[in-house]
């Protein structure tokens, strides 16, 4: 049995074919070449992945080409992939689509089974993790002034380019990240963007010893955690009744917990909102003192309504939090390989895929639900 690279919506996919020749669009292989770091006892050059054909639709399960890498991508065997808010907004149609069928998930730790001839950072057995960021132009603007994260042209993983819902995903060698030996592959997978779009929000923050953290789901447990290690106080405001997270949130650290329009015992220094509710704006600049930085942290949230300017005033700052650099990424793998990060995996078979969005949507678990292919 041979098998053909056919190249597809600008990708490349092995696919299962009778011989044949070599011209300027195919080349023979055999894929034992991208398997060979654990034999793939199908060898058909398929997988299963979990497809989003347009928003509001469920995924379904699909047997698909497996993807092979070009010469600055590496094959994974995807081992673990985290469930992200994000996925919901792309579902749920609050994030207009840029391809479709889709392969969603961009939280994805796996093991490298075939590298592009330029991919040098990585070898077939390595551990890797892919983040949201999956490409940039590298010379605009942006990119020479080390704010690849807001390039014009990046391009995003499960969004752009098809993710870790499936057995196996291609990705640019250049925006991936070795990671932490003390985390395996459940644990790993939220820290890839829950870890790393939290890790940008809290450096925005700034140097604020109380700190506020409005929605305490995946990306809030594990800052939540940072921060205290680093001898910060932080208080979770939650969904109004959620006693369940409030409690959560104490059980690692927290030195209040409560609802979210419930006023602050403390003036915080800084507030991150995680939660993708606008009118959180007004209430997190309220419990902020002077000088505060108050950050929203999430892709999509609904529309911030009128609030009085005396909120804004005293210099308290509001930002955004767009993407994430690689240069975020090795910063905080490098700060958290000697400290314990507790991420709590919630984890799904891949089937259930679906499950885990509407358990994500119904705010049915604390911690972050993961999808295991494997």
């Amino acid at each position: 049995m041979t098998y053909r690279i056919t190249r597809f919506g600008g990708g490349q996919f092995i696919t299962r074919s009778p011989l044949w020749h070599y011209d300027e669009n195919y080349a023979l292989i055999d894929t034992s070449i991208m398997l060979d770091s654990k034999p793939n006892p199908k060898h058909d050059g398929t997988m299963r992945a979990m497809l989003l054909d347009a928003p509001f639709m469920p995924l379904h399960l699909a047997h698909i080409p497996i993807p092979f890498p070009c010469d600055d991508e590496i094959l994974i065997r995807v081992t673990a992939c985290g469930v992200c808010r994000t996925d919901l907004h792309i579902v749920d149609g609050e994030l207009p689509p840029h391809k479709t069928p889709l392969i969603m998930g961009h939280e994805i730790v796996g093991e490298v089974v075939h590298v592009g001839a330029f991919a040098h950072r990585f070898s077939v057995g390595d551990r890797v993790g892919i983040p949201w960021l999956g490409g940039t132009c590298r010379h605009c603007g942006f990119c020479d002034a080390h704010r690849e994260n807001l390039c014009d042209r990046a391009v995003f993983t499960g969004y752009d380019r098809d993710g870790g819902y499936a057995e196996y995903a291609v990705a640019d060698a250049r925006y991936c990240f070795l990671l932490p030996d003390r985390y395996d592959d459940a644990h790993a997978a939220p820290l890839l963007c829950a870890g790393l779009i939290g890790y940008r929000a809290y450096v925005m923050a700034g140097e604020a010893q109380k700190l506020g953290l409005y929605g305490f789901g995946a990306a809030a447990h594990i800052i939540a955690q940072v921060a205290r290690q680093q001898g910060k106080e932080v208080y979770a405001f939650t969904r109004p009744g959620d006693t369940r997270s409030q409690e959560f949130a104490r059980s690692l650290g927290a030195a209040w917990s409560g609802d979210s329009n419930a006023a602050a015992p403390v003036a915080l220094d800084a507030a991150i909102i995680f939660a993708p509710l606008g009118a959180l704006v007004p209430q997190a600049l309220a419990a902020t003192r002077k000088g505060a930085t108050v950050v929203c942290a999430g892709i999509h949230m609904s529309d911030i309504p009128r609030f009085p300017s005396s909120l804004l005033w005293g210099e308290r700052t509001l930002r955004s939090v767009a993407n994430l650099t690689r240069a975020d990424g090795e910063a905080f793998f490098a700060l958290i390989k000697d400290i314990d990060i507790q991420t709590t995996p919630i984890p799904f078979r891949l089937e259930q895929a679906n499950e885990a969005l509407s358990a994500l949507r119904a705010g049915r678990f604390d911690g972050a639900a993961v999808l295991m292919p494997n």
